[in-house]
Order: structure tokens, then sequence, then C-alpha cells
């Protein structure tokens, strides 16, 4: 990776809210990590993966933690049909611009390669489409939410 776009995505990371960058490329693949500037944050987010096995009320803790991304993720897996997830994490928009209409709806039958949302990221634009036909049965996010990787986003059947 050329030391320039490295030193920008340095720049970006220690100018912006992200805490944690990581890009994949044919060269190569980078992390970036920005160092908090509390030390009580990073005491919190150890705790609950060292106390688990050894105390009761942590243990209870942790699910409440976990349990914060898995019933979204477990949710679609249990529904029928394929699941289409975020690539990355960004916010999710379900249309073009503010007034247009979504690109998909419940109910809607989609081709593969169908425009099903987009998803914004370092201020651009990534579009996501449908990776098979069928019909949307869920739309598992709301309009303007902030999204992960590997968030479920719809449920095409």
């Amino acid at each position: 990776m050329d030391l320039r776009k490295l030193k920008t995505l340095i720049d970006l990371v220690s100018e912006s809210n992200v805490s944690e960058l990581e890009i994949t490329e044919a060269e190569g693949k980078v992390r970036i990590v920005k160092a908090s500037p509390t030390p009580a944050l990073p005491t919190m987010v150890m705790a609950p993966a060292v106390t688990p096995v050894a105390a009761t009320a942590p243990a209870a803790a942790t699910p409440a933690v976990t349990d914060a991304t898995t019933p979204a993720a477990a949710a679609p897996e249990s529904a029928s049909g394929f699941v289409v997830k975020s690539p990355m994490v960004g916010t999710f928009y379900r249309a073009a611009s503010p007034g247009a209409q979504p690109f998909a709806e419940v109910g809607q039958k989609v081709a593969e390669g169908d425009p099903l949302c987009i998803i914004e990221a370092m201020k651009i634009l990534n579009e996501i489409e449908a990776e098979k036909a069928g019909t949307v049965t869920q739309v598992l996010c709301e309009n303007g939410q902030a999204v992960e990787f590997g968030q479920p986003l719809f449920v095409i059947e």
C-alpha cells in the first residue's frame, strides 16, 4: 500500500468518530485503531470478556451486550429465504434521495443485481444489489439507521 494513502487513512481515522478501520487490498491488509483518550473504556470492554467464566453476575451482563447484535442476526436466520447482509459499516438508506421511492419494498420481486438499498460509508454512497432473485419478504433496517458489517438487511424468498 502506498505510504501517502496510508497517511491519509490515518488522518481520516484520527479526525473522525471512527475508532477502528480495516482495509484489505491485493497488496495486503491494513488495520488502524484509534487509541482511546480515557483508560476507563478499554477496562469496561475487557472486563466482560475475562469475568463471565468466574462469576455469575457478569455472565448475566455479558449476554445483554452480545444479545444486542444477536437477535438481529438470529431472527432472519430462522426465517426461510436468503438473507442479504451488509458488506460494510455505514448508514442504511432505502432510497436514492429523501423524497424518492425505496429501491425495494416488502412483496416486491427483485432480480439478481437489482438495487436494494444504499449504504453510505465515509461520504461514499454504495449501492447494495440483490445477490439472488426472488421476492422481498422482510426489510430489517430503518432508513437512516447505522449498520454494521454482516448485519442482516433484507430477506428474499
